[in-house]
C-alpha cells in the first residue's frame, strides 16, 4: 500500500477503494473467477462487490473472455465505426421500452453529463432537479451537497466546482413527490429531472409506490425531460432494467456497467426525436476517441447474450430472496434493516425502512465497519462502506449464500456485542 501511495493519490484510483469508511488498508486483488476474488496474499473471498455491479454473470466468464480475446486479435481501437457497435446498440435498444437510439461513451459519468447537456439543449432550459444521495458521476453539475429544504439550491461539495456551475442544480429528497412539485412551482425553466430509479449509492433504497410514476407525470406536464440513471440498475433488476421492472419510461436513459461486460463503457439512449439532436445530425456536440471501443462492445454483446438464457432473472431473484430471508432472520429484534431489489441489497445499521438519504445517514457507520471486517475475516467481501449496494451474480450458488449467512450471524454478534 505504501508503494501505491507514493505514486497514486491515496494509493487508489477511486476514493471508496481506500477503506477510509471502514478503516484499515484495502485488499489488493490479484485475480477473480466466478463469484470469488483472490488477493495478492492468496486469500479467497466470496465477492458481493462485483466490480460495483457489472459482473452479473461472474468474474472471468469464459464466453466474455473469448469474445474479448477474439476482438483484440483484430485490433484494440480504431476510432472508426464497427459492426459490433451496431450489434450491441440494437441489443440494448430492443431491451428498453421507448428507446430508439443510443450513443456509446466510456463511463457512467460521461453518459449522465451528456444526457443532461442533451436535455438542456432539447428543452432550451438550464435548471435540473436531482435527488439527495443520488450519485450521477463526478461531473461538476452533479457534485452537490444535499440541502435541508425541499427547494434548496445546490452548493458544491467538492473544491474546484464553482458555485456558478451548480446554481442551476435543484435538490429534493428521494421519494418525496411534494418537494419536486414545489420546485416546479418555484421555477419555470427546469429542463430535466434525473433520478436513480433505485437509489444504490447510499446503500439500497427502492422507490416507493407512485414515486417514479409521479415524476413521469410531473415532468410531462411541465415540459421537462425525465432522465432515468440506470448505470447501476440497467439489465440488473430486470431484462429491460428498472424501466421494465417499474413500468415507467424515461425520456432519456443512462447506462453502463453490465453493457460493457466488465470493460469500461457507458451509454445514453432515448427516442429518435431527442437523440437525433446529437452531432452529426443535430447541433448538440459530444464525442469520444474510445467510444464504442471494440473490446468493450465484444464483452457487452457476450454479456447480454448470456443474460438472455432462460431463467436468468428468476435465478437472481431466488438467490436474492434466499439472502434476504436469512439476513432478516439474523437481524430480527435488532435495530437493523435489510433492503433488497432483485440481486441488489444493503444491510443498514439503523432501523428501517430507509426511504431517503437523511434516513440512511442515521446508520451506525462504526458498527458497520466492525461488521465489514468481521465478514472479511470470514471470507466474505462486501463493499467497504455502509453507503454502497451489494451485488449477487449468476455465479453465486445457494451454498455461497448459506456460507454468507452463517458468516453474517457471527459477524453481527461481533459488531453489535450485547445489543
Amino acid at each position: 500500500m505504501e508503494a501505491a501511495r507514493r505514486w497514486i493519490p491515496g494509493g487508489v484510483n477511486s476514493p471508496v477503494r481506500a477503506f477510509r469508511a471502514v478503516g484499515g488498508d484495502p485488499l489488493f486483488i490479484e485475480s477473480a473467477y466466478g463469484a470469488r476474488i483472490r488477493d495478492v496474499d492468496g486469500t479467497e473471498y466470496i465477492d458481493y462487490v462485483g466490480s460495483w455491479g457489472p459482473m452479473i454473470v461472474g468474474h472471468a466468464h469464459p464466453r466474455i473472455l473469448d469474445a474479448v480475446v477474439e476482438a483484440a486479435k483484430k485490433g484494440t481501437s480504431f476510432g472508426a465505426p464497427t459492426e459490433a457497435e451496431t450489434r450491441l446498440a440494437e441489443m440494448v435498444v430492443r431491451r428498453i421500452p421507448g428507446v430508439e437510439r443510443i450513443r456509446f461513451v466510456n463511463s457512467g459519468t460521461e453518459a449522465t453529463m451528456s444526457a443532461l447537456r442533451l436535455a438542456r439543449a432539447y428543452t432550451r432550459r438550464n435548471k435540473f432537479i436531482k435527488f439527495e444521495g443520488c450519485y450521477h458521476g463526478h461531473a461538476d453539475p452533479f457534485l452537490v451537497q444535499a440541502g435541508s429544504g425541499a427547494a434548496t439550491l445546490g452548493v458544491p461539495n467538492s473544491p474546484g466546482v464553482p458555485e456558478t456551475v451548480v446554481r442551476d442544480t435543484l435538490l429534493a429528497p428521494y421519494n418525496d413527490l411534494n418537494a419536486v412539485e414545489r420546485l416546479f412551482e418555484a421555477h419555470d425553466d427546469i429542463a430535466a429531472v434525473i433520478v436513480e430509479p433505485v437509489l444504490g449509492n447510499v446503500g439500497l433504497i427502492p422507490p416507493e409506490r407512485g414515486f417514479l410514476e409521479g415524476l413521469r407525470s410531473l415532468t410531462r406536464d411541465r415540459g421537462a425531460l425525465l432522465i432515468l440513471d440506470e448505470v447501476m440498475t440497467g439489465f440488473r433488476v430486470a431484462r429491460g432494467g428498472a424501466t421494465e421492472r417499474f413500468g415507467v419510461r424515461g425520456d432519456l436513459v443512462t447506462l453502463g456497467k453490465i453493457i460493457g461486460g466488465g470493460l469500461p463503457v457507458g451509454a445514453y439512449a432515448g427516442p429518435a426525436a431527442i437523440m437525433d439532436q446529437l452531432a452529426p445530425l443535430g447541433p448538440v456536440y459530444q464525442a469520444g476517441t474510445l467510444s464504442g471501443n471494440p473490446l468493450a462492445m465484444a464483452a457487452g454483446i457476450a454479456a447480454l447474450e448470456l443474460l438472455d438464457a432462460p431463467g436468468t432473472y428468476e435465478r437472481l431473484e431466488a438467490l436474492g430472496e434466499q439472502l434476504e430471508r436469512g439476513m432478516r432472520a439474523s437481524i430480527a429484534g435488532k435495530p437493523l434493516c435489510f433492503q433488497r431489489i432483485g440481486s441488489m441489497f444493503c444491510l443498514y445499521f439503523c432501523p428501517g425502512p430507509v426511504r431517503n438519504y437523511d434516513e440512511a445517514k442515521k446508520a451506525d457507520t462504526k458498527a458497520f465497519g466492525k461488521f465489514f471486517h468481521a465478514m472479511l475475516a470470514r471470507g466474505v467481501y462486501l463493499a467497504p462502506s455502509q453507503f454502497e449496494a451489494g451485488f449477487i451474480s449468476l455465479a453465486h450458488t445457494e451454498a455461497d449464500i448459506d456460507r454468507t449467512l452463517q458468516a453474517g450471524k457471527e459477524a453481527l454478534a461481533e459488531a453489535l456485542g450485547s445489543r
